[in-house]
Order: structure tokens, then sequence, then C-alpha cells
């Protein structure tokens, strides 16, 4: 079956135009064919997107609260009945991900944003309380949150929908302006979701997208006219935002190196699928995925033998397939970092107990066991479909294995004891502990970020409101006025 060419434009205060840049083709992962291309943003594009959008937060700002949840609404329809099956179909040629996979970022994980925006923003208040300092109760202390400017999101490839859509619906309700720049590997699902916010009626400047490469972020990340930056991404591409970004305001969803720990008292069946879950999801490409398995030695052998059995069973292979369990990784960079970490691991004494091999980008469904703890997969993200089973003797060595590594974004703990649950939810390093569930889980109404080197600042609900807004504080002495 053929598919039309593709073809993505920046979208510069009200107006879709060309970039002056290179122009770049986007290869899809599941033939190494081209599915279309884009001209990317020049530096001067960048500078007048931003510009455009500073130029419009004021008067953005100043738009009743109802009338930014109108039009966020109306975004939210035409995303649903106009571009969902094209933004579904669209990430699956661009990067990879099985196509049901896809589906359920726009249906599930992206879209609802939208909504979930309005609703958090309908209930965000703030306190007035009476001052403690002095003994009566004329003056009040009004606290304000008030929009912060202009917002700079850059996103990756992985979920393209989904991690933007955490952003910049909830930095328009608040009266932020937006410029975004997607991953040069997915322009086309980018341009579809902004698609929502030009068709709903959002004003001219308040929604910006500039294409391009690395230089495009780093010069929004650097930008005088840009107030807060919002980044999810690898950690190395974090400190570049850190350090470019200076004294702006930034939230920054980092790498994972996610632990599962499976306690000899745990579900081992229930563990087995979440494991299969945590670890193969996206093709094992996601930052909150499960990188390794930590298995408590008295049912080491028993875990090993089902999951290897369930996963022995999962088909690789054209992500279009509704057979299909794992499709492709998404580019060669990302191959070669996987088989860097089974070699790594092999010369170190670990054993390929199933899978371990590719054909172009299809990587099989892989499980090593007696690996070192040394390995390098025990501390940098493999982001592939490797699944390392590791013994441990008692729930004090599984959190030091677990907490050995610079990361701390999600993990998770089976067990069927209470005492067992709190011990690991007071122990593990990490912005989620997840009990009797796969990393791979979070809730639009309960924070999500990371500890350590997983980034700082919070998403979704009134969390990521907060990181998007202002905090003023206002002290009046209402004992002193006339009126």
């Amino acid at each position: 079956m053929s598919e039309e060419m593709l073809y993505a434009k920046n979208y510069i205060n009200g107006e879709w135009v060309d970039g002056e840049g290179e122009e770049k083709q986007v290869i899809s992962p599941i033939d190494g064919k081209s599915i279309g291309s884009f001209r990317a943003a020049s530096e001067a594009q960048v500078d007048a997107a931003v510009k455009s959008a500073k130029a419009a937060q004021k008067e953005w700002a100043r738009v009743s609260l109802r009338e930014k949840c109108d039009l966020l609404e109306e975004a939210s329809k035409i995303g649903f009945e106009k571009y969902a099956d094209d933004m579904a179909r669209n990430m699956t040629r661009e990067m990879g991900k099985i196509h049901a996979e896809s589906v359920e970022e726009v249906m599930e994980l992206g879209l609802p944003n939208l909504l979930d925006a309005v609703e958090e923003a309908k209930r965000f208040r703030t306190p007035a309380p009476p001052s403690t300092f002095e003994r009566e109760n004329g003056k009040k202390l009004v606290v304000k949150q008030e929009a912060i400017g202009v917002v700079a999101s850059v996103t990756p490839w992985n979920f393209p929908i989904a991690l933007i859509a955490e952003y910049t619906p909830y930095a328009l309700v608040l009266g932020n302006t937006s410029v975004f720049k997607p991953t040069s590997f997915c322009p086309f699902t980018g341009q579809d979701f902004i698609k929502c916010f030009v068709e709903a009626g959002f004003p001219k400047g308040v929604v910006n997208f500039v294409l391009g490469p690395g230089s495009v972020g780093t010069q929004l990340f650097r930008h005088d006219l840009v107030d807060c930056i919002t980044f999810t991404g690898s950690t190395e591409v974090g400190l570049i935002a850190a350090k470019e970004g200076g004294l702006k305001r930034r939230v920054l969803e980092l790498g994972g190196n996610g632990p599962m720990i499976i306690m000899d008292d745990a579900d081992i069946d229930a563990a087995v699928d979440a494991s299969i879950v945590g670890i193969y999801y996206n093709a094992g490409q996601v930052c909150s995925g499960a990188e390794r398995l930590l298995v408590h030695e008295a049912v080491y052998e028993e875990f090993s033998e089902k999951f290897i059995a369930k996963v022995s069973k999962m088909k690789t292979g054209d992500p279009f397939d509704p057979s299909v369990a794992v499709g492709p990784l998404h580019d060669a960079t990302g191959l070669e970092k996987v088989i860097r970490h089974i070699d790594d691991a092999v010369a170190k004494g670990a054993k390929v107990v199933l899978g371990g091999g590719h054909k172009d980008l299809y990587f099989e469904p892989t499980v090593i066991t007696n690996v070192s703890a040394d390995a390098q997969l025990n501390f940098e993200e493999t982001f592939g479909p490797v699944a390392p089973l590791i013994p441990f003797k008692d729930r004090e060595e599984a959190v030091e294995i677990a907490n050995n590594t610079m990361y701390g974004l999600s993990s998770a703990a089976f067990t069927s004891g209470l005492n067992n649950a709190w011990f690991f939810a007071d122990n593990l390093q990490h912005g989620t502990v997840l009990i009797n569930e796969h990393t791979n889980y979070w809730d639009y109404l309960a924070p999500f970020g990371g500890a350590k080197k997983s980034g700082n600042g919070r998403i979704l609900g009134p969390w990521i409101l907060n990181c998007l807004s202002e905090t003023k504080l206002v002290i009046m002495d209402t004992s002193k006025s006339k009126y």
C-alpha cells in the first residue's frame, strides 16, 4: 500500500511558513524509506516565533479563563474528530511504535490533556490567609498564580503527542504563550497537533511551531524573551537546557533506569505480566521503562521460567500488523546502544537466554541472566527490548541495587506484604514508586517527574500548573482602607 509523501511547515505568528534552513528527509524506521520532508526554521524565524509569542502574551493573559477553556475544548474536539487518526498513523510511520500503542497515545495519553488542563485550571485556587505576624485579622496575605510569559517546549520522538500535550494546554490555559519544537524525527505528528489549536481559533502569536535540529532547541533555551523551558528527553540534552536557560523557570523530564523488584511474597503471574509491559512497551523506548528486573532468589527460577515462556511468544515485525507486539527501534544510534549494552554485559559474564539478534532495526525481545553489578545496563538507559534478570537476597540488597544509578524516575516493587511495600516506598530514590504495578504507569491527577539526574519539576495535574506560573504575594492591610 503506497502512502502519500508528507510535508511539514513551521507555524509562526499565525502563518504556516516554509523554513528557511536546510531541507531534511524524514526516514521511517519501518522500512528505511522517506515518508516526507520539511525545511528547518532559520535563526531569524525562531527569533520571530519567540517575539510573536512575547507580543501576544499580555493580551492573551487578559482573556477570561472561560474563553481560554472554550478554545481548548474546541481544540480537543477538532483533535478527536479530525486529526486523531492521522496523528496515530503518522506517529507509527515516523518513529516505529506499533499502531495500537500509537492509537493509545493519541486517544488516552495525549488529546485528553486538553480537557484535563481545562478542568485543572477551573479548580486552580490560591489562598488568602490572614497575617500571623500581628495578632489581628486586618492584614491579608493574597497568593496569586500569574502567567509566567513565553513557554518554549522541546520534546523527543518516543511519545510525540503525549509529551507535548502534557505542557502546551496547561501553559495556554494559564495565559502563557507557546513556542513548540518537536523532534526532527516526528514533524508531521507535531504539525497535526498544532493544527488543532490553529483551527480552534487561538489568536495569532499565542501558539507557534518551529522545526529543525537540536540547535533550534538550544536557541530557544537561551533566548532572552523565553521565560520558561519545558523539555523531555535525555539527561545529556537536559544539562544543556539547564546551562543555556540560566535562571529561566524550567521543567526537565529526563532519563531513567527503572528497576522492578519482585519479592518472594509477590504474585508471580501478575509480576510477569507487568514486567512485560514495563520492559517491552514501545520496544523498551520509554524513559519510565523497567530497565532492570530484580528478582528475589527464592522465586528467581519460577519467575524466569514464566517470564521467558511469555516473552518467547512475542512477535516482532511490521508495527501496523495487529499481531505484532514489538516494532522496530527508532534509529541506528539506538540499535548500536542496545548492542553495546548486551555485548558489555556478556563480556562481564552475562548470558543471553532469549533473543539478542536483530534484522535492520527490528530487535528481538531479549532476556539476559547472570548480569554483573558493573554492567553498563545497570547504570545507563538501554532504551530497547532487553530484560536483564538480576537476583537478590533480601529487600535491603534490592534497594541498594535499585538506587545505584544516577537516575531516579520510576521504580516498582511487587509484594503482598504491607511492611515491604512501605519499606520500598520509603527507600527507593525515585520520583515515582509503584507497588504491584509496572513502571510505565502514570495518572493525570498525580505528579510525574524524577529525582537525581532524571530531572526537576513535576508534570500533570496542579503540579504542572504551579511550574508554569509565577507565584506572587500581595500583602494588603484592609484596616487602613477607607472603603
